[in-house]
């Protein structure tokens, strides 16, 4: 006989990895988001960015670009890790993000799809945790890099049985 459900227990993706369960050159997908003229607006209200070069497009075709100008911590969100599977697989053994900086490269259009991607760049042991670098990456729809940038996540290694 099986136990019964239990959400707080069996509300997962699959069963945790500990900081030893992971490769360096292992990729994490986002899926691609169209930045629609909705999410434009809505970054704005959650940001309070009020800057005319996000939200009038007559404004930033007079300074040469052809749409709206996608704020740049608009396209670093992207990268956000909860949008894929890694926080699934870290369930338990995750402590903390530690950092996250980004370059913003290209800019990022209304319009534009853009397709994240966390990449496994650097594994660094401690006693009882580790910490999993990541290099962070945008393309847009054109295969151009649009961001690069760093995550770092503490994860605790597996417990002693």
């Amino acid at each position: 006989m099986t136990d019964a459900f239990d959400a707080s227990r069996d509300h997962r993706f699959g069963e945790t990895r500990w900081f030893e369960d992971f490769r360096v050159g292992e990729r994490f997908w986002i899926p691609s988001r169209t930045q629609t003229d909705a999410l434009f607006a809505a970054f704005q209200l959650a940001s309070g960015d009020n800057d005319p070069i996000h939200y009038d497009v007559e404004y930033c075709r007079r300074r040469g670009h052809p749409g709206m100008l996608a704020h740049g911590m608009q396209v670093l969100i992207q990268t956000a890790a909860g949008a894929g599977v890694f926080p699934q697989l870290v369930r338990d053994s995750l402590v903390a993000m530690l950092e996250c900086s980004a370059k913003f490269l290209r800019p990022a259009y209304a319009g534009d799809t853009l397709y994240p991607m966390l990449e496994i760049t650097e594994l660094v042991p401690a006693t009882t945790t580790g910490v999993i670098a990541m290099r962070a990456s945008v393309h847009n729809q054109k295969n151009e890099l649009v961001l690069e940038g760093l995550h770092r996540y503490l994860v605790r290694k597996r417990p002693i049985a």
